[in-house]
């Protein structure tokens, strides 16, 4: 018995803490400090996603969903824009 409480205890505790993160659908964005800022040229091929940070926030940034993590980038940074300029090109390879 005492074993089975600890375990609903556990997964109760796993499913709120899950709850208080950050989805990455969520409207709610976390804002970016300076120190969280990636200063290196990100590969498109690696980028699953990317989402605005709230208006609100100290820092104009764009969180960017990697394989490993996420990772804040200027939005103004050049290699960014010109992902964004490949993400509304229609593919020209398709008929």
């Amino acid at each position: 018995m005492k074993i089975s409480l600890a375990l609903l205890f556990l997964l109760l505790a796993a499913a709120w803490t899950g709850s208080q993160g950050m989805s990455f659908r969520s409207s709610r964005a976390k804002c970016c400090s300076k120190e969280m800022f990636s200063r290196r040229k990100i590969p498109g091929f690696k980028i699953q996603g990317y989402l605005e940070t709230a208006s609100t926030c100290t820092h104009r940034a764009v969180l960017v969903k990697l394989p490993k993590g996420m990772v804040c980038v200027d939005p103004e940074q050049k290699w960014f824009q010109e992902y964004l300029r490949k993400q509304k090109r229609p593919n020209s390879t398709s008929t």
